[in-house]
């Protein structure tokens, strides 16, 4: 039997760090979107109680370090599954990139062994076992739109942003997120409206929107990589609505209302940076 599962990424369109919890984690809240640019989970049944992984990308780690492999061994663990699983990840979202690359594939695993297997799981219940291996992974259980607390973990579906492109550029240098969030300066931080953005998207606002986008961290991490304020500034030279950097980085995205802005956005960045993708949001 094969099931076959879509990994979309997701983009921050609000993103704020309040402080440092006890736990050692960061008490966040964000607003995030699905976009069409995706990976593809294939998942087969195959011979004895083992987990397999392959990949398109060389560079993704094949064994426990991989959130696919995480997932699997997390559901075989909880409900004492003895099969065997093969799992191949078709990688088209970039790699560190702020994306939520790892965590939508482990989603999707979780998602696609829940049919494989049979266990009848709801997404809550999925979403929780999420929270195990990442925070980014209960979001992308849910996938759509979402207003997200806690660590990230703490998921509230809204309704959907009015449908626009997106142009996605992820820099040659990678961020590595502990070393963004490992001496975070509070002081420093520029905090984004949140409820502003919120309610433009109740609204179907796409100006308000635009004009509400926000990333805390992001003038933290531009420091680590000064690529990140050089594509941001072209992506509006280009005619972007908005331009920010989704997560700890280092991917910005520009958003565009209309297809020829976007176009224009994407073939501007082209010759600047090797990974540029045209993709639409996802309902």
């Amino acid at each position: 039997m094969e099931i076959i599962e879509k990994a979309p990424a997701k983009i921050n369109l609000s993103l704020d760090v309040l402080h440092k919890r006890e736990d050692g984690y960061h008490e966040m809240k964000m607003v995030m979107t699905s976009v069409d640019l995706a990976d593809r989970i294939v998942l087969k049944t195959i011979e004895g109680d083992r987990i397999v992984i392959h990949s398109t990308n060389g560079f993704l780690p094949l064994d426990q370090r991989n959130h696919a492999y995480k997932a699997a061994k997390l559901l075989k663990d909880t409900y004492h599954i003895e099969k065997g699983v093969d799992i191949t990840i078709e990688k088209n979202i970039p790699i560190a990139a702020g994306l939520a690359g790892g965590s939508s594939d482990a989603a999707a695993t979780l998602r696609g062994l829940n049919r494989l297997w049979n266990l009848k799981l709801t997404k809550e219940e999925l979403a929780t076992l999420g929270e195990e291996i990442g925070s980014d992974v209960p979001y992308c259980i849910y996938g759509g739109t979402a207003y997200a607390t806690g660590r990230g973990e703490k998921i509230q579906q809204i309704k959907d942003i009015p449908q626009c492109w997106v142009v996605l550029v992820k820099p040659k240098k990678g961020i590595s997120t502990w070393t963004v969030f490992e001496n975070l300066s509070f002081e420093q931080l520029v905090h984004p409206e949140i409820p502003q953005m919120l309610t433009a998207i109740e609204a179907d606002d796409y100006s308000q929107m635009v004009n509400s986008t926000g990333n805390a961290l992001e003038t933290v991490s531009a420091v680590k990589q000064p690529d990140i304020k050089r594509i941001k500034k072209k992506m509006i030279q280009f005619g972007a609505d908005a331009a920010l950097m989704s997560g700890s980085g280092p991917t910005i995205y520009a958003l565009c209302k209309k297809y020829s802005k976007a176009q224009r956005v994407y073939n501007g960045l082209k010759g600047f940076c090797n990974e540029v993708y045209l993709v639409r949001t996802l309902k």
